[in-house]
Formats: C-alpha cells, structure tokens, sequence
C-alpha cells in the first residue's frame, strides 16, 4: 500500500479514528495488527519475514538479560538471522554474479546459478532497525523489551516501516508505551506535513520523473550535452522530494497520533559541503552507520589516515546498503573520496559570507547531483555515458540550454508550472533553514493561511500524478 493511493487514503483515517476511539490498552493491537495489514497488501507472505526477525531479536534481547555470559552468542544469533536474511534476498545473486563475472576473466569454467528471488519491501530499514535494537541491549545502553506486542510494534510501525527513518529502540519505545490523546495540535501540525509530503511526491517529484528524468534515463544514448545534465539535476531534486516527501507523510502520519519520528532531512541542499550534505541527508541511516559501523572501527581516534580508511570503508557500505549492484558500490565510494578530500584540506575556524557560502552550495550541489548519475544510471558503462557526454557543445552555453530544452521538449504550461513548484519548495525550504516553515505558515492570519491550505490542496489535485490510467509511483527507496 503506497501513501499516495486511495486504499492508504481510506485506510488511514480509519485507523486514525480507532487509534482514539479504542481504550488505551487495545490500541497497540489494532496498531499492530494495522501495520501488519499494511505490509501485507504488498505481498502477503512477507509477513513471515518481519515475524522472524521480531521473534529472534525479541527472544536475543531477553537472552542477553537472563544470560549475561553468553550475550555474545545472542548477538551473533540475531546478527546471522537478521543479516542473513537481507544477504539471501538481497545480495545472493548479486555476489553470484560477479563471482560469475570474475571466473570468466580468470578463465575459469564456473557460472553461479541466478535464483528467481523477489526483494521484500522495506527489509533493508526494518533490519537494521532491530539490529539497533539488540547492539544497544549488548552495548549496555538498553533494557530489552518484555512486552512482545509493544516489541513488534516498534519493527513494523506502519508510518516509518518500508522506507523510515530507521528509528532507535530508545525513541520510539517509550512513545508506543505512553498514552496519547487527541489534540487539535498535533492532528493540525501532522496533517500539514503530510499534506507538504505529498506535495513534493505528486507534484514535484513524480512531474520530474514524467517530463524530464524518466524520458532520459530510460535511452541515455538518444540524447547529449545539456539534455543530460537537465536530466541529471531533474533527478537530484526528484529523489529529494521523493524521499523527503515519504518521510514528512511519516512523519504526519505519526504526529497525527502523538508519536514523534525523527527528521530524516535538513534541507541537504544547502550543505556548503558534501560532508554537511550527509549530515542533512537520510539522517537516520547516517547515524545508524556512524554508530553502529564508523565508530567501532576507530572513528576519529586514531589519526586522519585510519580516519579516511574508515570513512572509506563505511560509505563504501552504504553504498551497498542502497542497491546489489557495482554502480551503488562506485557512489558510495565516490562520496567517500570527496569527504576525504574536504577534511584533509578543511581550515578550521574559519567563517566565510553569504556570497562564499551561496557558491559553496552552488558547487556542493553539483558535485552531488553528478554523482547522483552513478545511482540513477542502470550500470557503471551507463553512468560514463552520460558522464562523458554531458559537456558537449558547453563551449556555446546559449545553444547548450536551447538544445537541452528542444531535446526534451516540455510544454509550455509544464514549464511554467515546474518551474513555479520549484520556486514553492525552494522558499519553503528556505523558510525552514531559518525557522520553521510550517510554523511560519500557520502563523499567518486566518484568511491567508486557510487560502494557502486550499491552494496547496487544489495544486496537488490538479497537478499530481495520479489517475486513471496511472499506477502510482512506487517511492524509490522503496526499492532499498
């Protein structure tokens, strides 16, 4: 079920209303049991999965407890189990492959066989949110869970279940376990943001898909020069909206209910660096690997060398965590390199201007979306396609822009219209980089804010993409 069908727009508001209808002691049932339903309109038998990995991280947590000796096998257990788990459907045929790949250049007569394996949707966040869950009971930092419902709740939240953010045991733990009534604030402040996420999904996102990224990526080799590099900052600002469209409705879903989820995006573009951009990008999956991966390695501990290998290792990590394939592998490691570069070359306490700071983001953001093209593209030879031939004809920018335009081709209406969103979220974000943009708004006098509530409603019933004929957008890191 995606947030913006009409079965999700049936089904929340019914479970909103016996969310506060029920006594207090039934709701985590009928949230469980909404949750589970949730999951299952996508393919049912997947239900088994996330039931695994409750059962063994629950049964782990209480293990390390009640046998504090052997905590270490505990956490193995779950480590195998959960990782395991993401290996096989995940990675198996992925590591096939290039085993396959890597006989054949040696020579070598063998051929792993290529398993008919499906991805479960989301299995990547919700592993490695009760991973988190049994290292901080190993850790020390956590007691486990005894109520097994409240447990399996805290894996299979519905808001936050398939895409995030990846929330820690000890935030959303204590929330599913107090008791929330209904207040006009958080019911106003929850439907604001998921009215704004499905904003930046429908309306900016999706339009970008449809008009400029898909028609490119789906044939890079039918187009050149500045088509490409359209196509390629069209697709910086879609997987934004996109994602950070997923995690506002997530995070309105779950303030419409009194639980507050974590910010999963800070306004990325604005980092005047790449290390600044993944400290405001998928801020839950960043910090899980810092914790989790980064600072067991050594962190900042042990000088800029091991520092840079670490950073290395990690993102490289990350990359795979995005997607089993070798292109994920070269972004993430990318990412990685340019960090490394930016401390070994960073001045500390040094502050610059606005102008600096406004051609700092300039430049991250370019260097960002181009490595995007590493993500979107289908393949590493695809990526140097598009990288290749990006530039050409630059040397007269005039046709450049009018080549990429006419390659494309959008209508006049399109173009306006696109070019009015962009402003809409750019303000907007802007507004919250000083503030709080949904704040700001609901500031405004009556009159003014009841008209921007009805427009912004009307833009995305007029200007969404949805419909007959249409199957909702799948959210990218749906694929994850």
């Amino acid at each position: 079920m995606l947030f913006n069908s009409l079965p999700f727009l049936i089904f929340f508001p019914c479970v909103f209303v016996l969310y506060y209808a029920l006594p207090f002691r039934f709701r985590k049932y009928m949230l469980l049991a909404a949750s589970y339903y949730f999951y299952m309109c996508w393919k049912p038998e997947f239900i088994v999965l996330i039931l695994f990995s409750t059962l063994v991280d629950y049964f782990c947590g209480l293990g390390m407890v009640r046998w504090p000796q052997r905590k270490g096998w505990m956490l193995a257990v779950s480590l195998t189990m959960n990782l395991g788990l993401l290996f096989f459907f995940k990675y198996l045929n992925f590591f096939g492959e290039s085993l396959t790949a890597l006989c054949r250049a040696l020579s070598i007569p063998f051929s792993a066989p290529a398993l008919d394996i499906i991805l479960p949707v989301g299995i990547s966040f919700y592993t490695f949110q009760t991973l988190s869950y049994t290292l901080d009971i190993y850790k020390g930092r956590l007691k486990p869970e005894r109520d097994f419902v409240t447990f399996a709740l805290f894996v299979s939240f519905f808001p936050q279940l398939v895409a995030g953010p990846i929330e820690k045991a000890s935030s959303l733990l204590p929330q599913l376990k107090e008791e929330h009534r209904f207040t006009y604030q958080n019911a106003s402040l929850g439907a604001k943001r998921m009215a704004w996420g499905f904003f930046k999904k429908m309306v900016v996102a999706d339009q970008l898909a449809l008009l400029i990224v898909d028609p490119v990526y789906k044939n890079p080799g039918s187009y050149e020069g500045g088509a490409l590099v359209l196509a390629t900052c069209a697709f910086a600002i879609q997987i934004y909206c996109d994602f950070g469209g997923y995690s506002d409705i997530a995070r309105g879903c779950a303030r419409m209910m009194g639980i507050e989820l974590m910010a999963n995006f800070k306004r990325p573009y604005f980092a005047c660096s790449v290390t600044e951009f993944w400290k405001r990008w998928h801020i839950s999956l960043t910090s899980w690997f810092r914790e989790y991966v980064y600072i067991p390695l050594g962190g900042n501990r042990r000088g800029a060398a091991r520092k840079c290998l670490f950073v290395l290792l990690t993102f490289t990590l990350s990359g795979l965590w995005h997607g089993a394939d070798w292109s994920f592998v070269v972004w993430g490691l990318l990412h990685a390199l340019v960090m490394n570069v930016e401390f070994l070359f960073r001045r500390s306490g040094r502050t610059w201007g606005l102008p600096v700071r406004v051609l700092q983001c300039g430049m991250t953001f370019l260097v960002v979306s181009t490595l995007w093209v590493f993500f979107r593209a289908g393949s590493i030879e695809e990526a140097a396609y598009i990288l290749r031939h990006s530039l050409w004809g630059i040397g007269e920018p005039l046709q450049y822009c009018r080549t990429a335009l006419a390659a494309l081709n959008p209508g006049v209406v399109e173009a306006v219209f696109l070019a009015g969103a962009l402003l809409v979220l750019f303000l907007f974000d802007l507004a919250d980089e000083t503030g709080d943009g949904i704040a700001l708004v609901s500031g405004l006098v009556w009159p003014v804010r009841w008209c921007l509530y009805l427009g912004l409603t009307l833009v995305i019933l007029v200007f969404g993409v949805y419909g007959p004929g249409y199957s909702e957008a799948a959210f990218i890191y749906f694929a994850f």
